[in-house]
C-alpha cells in the first residue's frame, strides 16, 4: 500500500508588496532586502481575503487537478496557519462544507512553518489505518504578515513573510508521486523567544491597548539569535538526510528540494551542504515566505520550468517557530515497489 500525490493547488493574492515598498517602510536599502533578505517582492493579502478564504481557493485548484468532486473527499486535514478567520475555529470544517465534501471528517493541526510536512506524514498514517479514507484533502492558509510590525527591528527577520493559499489531494495506491518518509526535530526551548504577547490566556482578558501589541516580539533578541544560530542549521540537515534513509534514498539521492523561503545565504548553505546544483531547487524571491504554503509553491514552480520529472525524488523541508524542522521525502512519477 501507498499514498500519493493526485492534485494539488496554490492561490496567492494579487495585492504585492516590494522590495522598494519594504525599503521604504523600514529604511533598509533596498538592494539589501531583495538581495541578503531575497525578497524582491511577495504577494499581501487584503480585505476579505481572509486565511480560510485562501485555503479554499487553493483548494477547489487541487480538486481539479485531481479530477475529483468534493463529494469524493473523505478527509479534510486543515493544516494552515493559527491566525485563521476566527479563534477556536475549525478551519478544515468550514472548507469541506463549502466543497460540498458532505462525508467528510475534519480536523486542525498546527506545527508552524512546518505542518504541510507533518500533514502529509499524519494523513498517510490515518489511510493506513483506516479502510475508509480513500481520499484526503489537506489545505492550508497563511497571513501570518498581519502579525508583523516591520517598524519592530528585533523581528524584521520576518519581514519576507506573506500570504497565500496551498492544498494537496492524496490518494491510496495512487500509482504515482509517492509520499515516502518523513523526519521531524523538536527544540522547546525556543517556544517563547518569538511571541505574540496579547490575545492569548496569558494575557487575558485583553487590555484596549492589547490591540497595537498584537505582533510578534523576540523578548531577548541576543539569546534568540545565538541559540537559532546554533542549532537550526544542523536541524535542517538532520530531517533532509533522515527522511531519505527512512525512505530507503541515497544520500547522494536527491534531485530536487523544496525548501521554504529564507535569507539567500541560508538557502544556499543548504543547497552546498546536500550537494546540490542552484537548478535543483527553486529560490522563491519573487514570493517570500508563504508559511506552510512553501514547499507546495516550489513544487508548482519546479514541474513548471522542467526542474521536477517523472523519476525524480524530492524532499519537502520547513521550519516554524516553536521551534520545529520537518522533512518529507517523495518519489514524483509513477510508483514502484
Amino acid at each position: 500500500m501507498h499514498v500519493g500525490i493526485t492534485g494539488f493547488g496554490t492561490w496567492l493574492p494579487p495585492g504585492r508588496v516590494t522590495a522598494a515598498d519594504l525599503a521604504a517602510a523600514t529604511g533598509i536599502p533596498e538592494s539589501v532586502i531583495a538581495l541578503k533578505f531575497g525578497v524582491k517582492g511577495k504577494p499581501v493579502a487584503g480585505p476579505g481575503e481572509t486565511t480560510a478564504f485562501m485555503g479554499l481557493a487553493a483548494a477547489r485548484k487541487a480538486l481539479d487537478s485531481a479530477g475529483i468532486e468534493g463529494g469524493e473527499v473523505d478527509l479534510v486535514i486543515w493544516c494552515g496557519a493559527q491566525h485563521k478567520d476566527y479563534p477556536c475555529w475549525l478551519a478544515g470544517l468550514y472548507v469541506a462544507n463549502q466543497l460540498g465534501a458532505k462525508k467528510a471528517w475534519s480536523f486542525d493541526m498546527e506545527a508552524m512553518c512546518g505542518s504541510m510536512m507533518a500533514a502529509l506524514d499524519v494523513a498517510k498514517a490515518l489511510m493506513f489505518t483506516h479502510p475508509e479514507l480513500n481520499h484526503v484533502l489537506l489545505v492550508s492558509g497563511y497571513r501570518n504578515n498581519d502579525l508583523i510590525d516591520i517598524s519592530v527591528p528585533e523581528t524584521r527577520f520576518m519581514l519576507d513573510i506573506g500570504s497565500g493559499g496551498s492544498a494537496v489531494v492524496l490518494k491510496k495506491n495512487a500509482g504515482r508521486n509517492a509520499i515516502l518518509a518523513s523526519a521531524f526535530r523538536g527544540d522547546g526551548s525556543l517556544s517563547e523567544m518569538c511571541i505574540v504577547p496579547t490575545l492569548g490566556t496569558k494575557a487575558w482578558p485583553p487590555a484596549a491597548e492589547d490591540v497595537a501589541k498584537a505582533h510578534f516580539v523576540v523578548p531577548d533578541e541576543e539569546a534568540f539569535k545565538a541559540k537559532l544560530g546554533e542549532v537550526t542549521m544542523p536541524n535542517f540537515y538532520a530531517v533532509i538526510r533522515e527522511a531519505m534513509k527512512l525512505s530507503g534514498l541515497p544520500e547522494d539521492g536527491l534531485d530536487y528540494l523544496a525548501i521554504l523561503h529564507f535569507k539567500k545565504s541560508a538557502h544556499d548553505a543548504v543547497l552546498a551542504e546536500l550537494g546540490l546544483r542552484a537548478d535543483q531547487s527553486t529560490y522563491l524571491d519573487d514570493y517570500g515566505h508563504l508559511g506552510q504554503n512553501d514547499q507546495i509553491l516550489s513544487l508548482e514552480l519546479g514541474l513548471r520550468d522542467g526542474k521536477i520529472k517523472d523519476g525524480s525524488r524530492l524532499v519537502f523541508v520547513g521550519a516554524g517557530l516553536g521551534f520545529v524542522w520537518a522533512a518529507t521525502a517523495i518519489q514524483w512519477g509513477p510508483y514502484a515497489e
